[in-house]
């Protein structure tokens, strides 16, 4: 299919870019495979249904969920493009075509269904483990040359050392070779496509009594729980959300909490059972599904979870996220501000609340910069001058 064959968007300058830079290299002789970095609420379905739709040879599309893989095929869908398909087990659906849009759990033992692709992407490219797993696996087998598109260019990586974040073109060993294009979230808020933000720390714990787990990246789950107890913290929780109910300047139109735990969502719903509900990786998903229409259609203005709607819960209305978890990954804290940072016409700005110190250690998403020190690709992600990757984690 031509490039406008079925030109229904407009893409905006940095997607067309980002899609020029992905066929180019697709048709170029160039070896290894390509990143492209767009960040969380920058359209990249609509920049991946561009690239697919621009392709001559067949392509195959991985994604790590079921959500995400519906919004990637939906926005294709919508060029009217015909030419495509979902193979996964999750949506129903098992069948190859020219563009195939697939979760790498469906296909990942049966690579030679798949040995005539020439060109792979994969969305959510930071959960390809470079040492091995369902991906790499896979794509050895196959053989095809892959593009990976994600906000949080970043894996953890632990050694005698400590723990460390490291940008996934300088892991050892590596998978992505080289940086096709990125965009800065500063670049794209001052350009009006992502929602002006307003931070706010209500420190309720004390972060100095949590216990680093093995990994570095996490707290034990007993440390958490034991100073949730000491502070008192679930009732400092639910007056950050009745204040936001009830006597916010600006009315808010949902509120989105991240919760560490599923009793501590349990007992907040009890708190608001009239306005409140809570969805958790074991919510069935019609019920699932009833709720976050409730919550968009206002019914229910205030949604616990517990660990489900980082990834994949487009609402671009949300104005209110509330951090009651405390995290040192920054790729779980960039999600979770994402989630409000989408731009809506009715929504003057998104507040994002952090009770646990998280925005103190990291701050404004807005502040995260891609800066390559060398200018030989030795990329790493900063923070007003602060170094965030490729560095021992305090």
């Amino acid at each position: 299919m031509g490039a406008d064959s079925f030109f229904m968007y407009q893409l905006r300058p940095y997607q067309q870019a980002a899609s020029d830079a992905a066929v180019g290299f697709f048709n170029s002789k160039t070896l290894g495979h390509g990143l492209i970095v767009l960040g969380t609420g920058t359209g990249k379905s609509l920049v991946i249904a561009d690239i697919a739709n621009r392709m001559d040879s067949d392509i195959l599309i991985l994604q790590p969920s079921k959500e995400i893989l519906e919004q990637n095929f939906n926005k294709l869908v919508s060029y009217g493009y015909l030419l495509c398909s979902i193979y996964s087990a999750s949506c129903g659906s098992k069948e190859i075509s020219k563009v195939t849009f697939a979760t790498i759990g469906s296909i990942y033992k049966k690579p030679e269904a798949f040995a005539h692709f020439k060109y792979c992407i994969i969305d959510e490219c930071d959960t390809v483990d470079p040492h091995g797993g369902m991906y790499i696996d896979f794509l050895k087998k196959v053989g095809c040359k892959t593009i990976g598109l994600t906000a949080t260019p970043y894996r953890l990586a632990v050694n005698s050392l400590g723990a460390s974040l490291r940008f996934i073109t300088r892991t050892r060993p590596r998978f992505f070779s080289e940086v096709l294009y990125y965009t800065q979230v500063a670049d794209t808020m001052k350009q009006g496509y992502l929602s002006k933000m307003e931070y706010y720390s209500l420190l309720s714990i004390d972060i100095k009594r949590l216990i680093v787990n093995s990994t570095g990246q996490n707290y034990t789950d007993q440390s958490v729980r034991d100073e949730y107890k000491r502070s008192g913290f679930t009732g400092k929780l639910a007056n950050v959300i009745e204040r936001l109910l009830y006597n916010a300047k600006v009315p808010r139109k949902g509120i989105l909490v991240f919760t560490r735990f599923i009793e501590e969502s349990e007992e907040m719903v009890k708190m608001f059972p009239t306005v409140s509900a809570i969805v958790t990786s074991q919510t069935p998903k019609a019920e699932r599904e009833r709720i976050l229409q409730d919550f968009k259609s206002g019914k229910i203005r205030v949604v616990f979870n517990v660990g489900v709607l980082a990834i994949g819960f487009d609402y671009p209305e949300l104005d209110t996220v509330v951090l009651a978890r405390p995290t040192r990954s920054l790729r779980l804290y960039y999600q979770i501000v994402g989630r409000s940072i989408r731009p809506h016409k009715e929504k003057q700005s998104a507040w994002v609340i952090d009770l646990c110190g998280t925005y103190d250690r990291f701050g404004k998403v807005e502040d995260l910069h891609m800066r390559d020190i060398d200018g030989k690709g030795k990329w790493i992600i900063e923070s007003n001058g602060k170094q965030l990757t490729n560095i021992i984690l305090e």
